[in-house]
């Protein structure tokens, strides 16, 4: 069982992790970048709401998977960067951008948008 679902193979446990509109994304970025701000995440999801990334970035930090760090000053300064955990799943996510990469050229050929 994971946060109160029950789950039948190790694949649905990850996706119940990491699953969500843009919690992959969010990783991926943390995973380049290392360090970043709301403000910067969400110029580099434009379509995610201010409330869905919050909500996003909340679920990631309960899980474990990213740490958030708030400096006392004015304006609020807050600072997300992957935890040890949210780094184990750099394979994945490398896996995941290389499959996308070659998936979008296939995807072009057809002439479709992504």
């Amino acid at each position: 069982m994971v946060k109160g679902k029950l789950v039948h193979c190790t694949v649905e446990i990850t996706l119940t992790v990491i699953g969500g509109k843009y919690k992959p994304v969010i990783l991926y970025h943390l995973a380049v970048e290392s360090v970043l701000r709301f403000g910067e995440l969400r110029r580099m999801i434009p379509f995610a709401s201010k409330k869905m990334l919050t909500q996003q970035l909340r679920e990631l930090e309960a899980d474990g998977l990213l740490t958030r760090k708030v400096y006392h000053q004015v304006p609020p300064k807050v600072e997300y960067s992957l935890s040890a955990r949210g780094k184990s799943l750099q394979p994945v996510l490398n896996a995941m951008e290389s499959w996308g990469a070659k998936y979008a050229k296939h995807y072009r050929s057809e002439d479709r948008e992504i």
